[in-house]
């Protein structure tokens, strides 16, 4: 692990939002100027082949962009807003027990699983209530 990707990993690890590419790079390089693009690309794929990073569409609430976060020790899921675009994560152990459950009656060894909700948070639900 290079200095330069481990700036990158150390970024995506403390991170209080999700963040994409470009964010990345701007972040990596106020700490190393010399970290470019390729090397951002790289190492993301870098990461998320070794199962440090998971790679999320949130909605495509911006497009096409991918954000990129630290894989948790236990999986979540993401709610989108699709009138602001917060996002928020919840974790619950009925998601867990579904995963048992798929993994029994579908006789399917999950690896990953990404779950996505779209909806309206509620500062803007109460905004179009009133």
């Amino acid at each position: 692990m290079t200095r330069q990707r481990r700036t990158i990993l150390q970024i995506v690890e403390t991170a209080k939002t999700h963040l994409d590419a470009s964010q990345l790079l701007r972040k990596a390089r106020k700490l190393d100027p010399g970290i470019d693009r390729v090397t951002v690309y790289r190492t993301l794929g870098l990461l998320k082949r070794h199962g440090l990073v998971d790679e999320l569409d949130l909605m495509h609430l911006q497009g096409e962009k991918h954000y990129y976060e630290r894989r948790p020790d236990r999986d979540h899921l993401h709610m989108a807003c699709l009138r602001c675009g917060k996002i928020q994560e919840f974790e619950s152990n009925l998601f867990e027990r579904l995963k048992g459950q798929i993994q029994r009656e579908c006789q399917f060894h999950i690896v990953v699983t990404r779950f996505e909700i779209g909806g309206y948070c509620n500062s803007c639900r109460t905004l179009s209530a009133q």
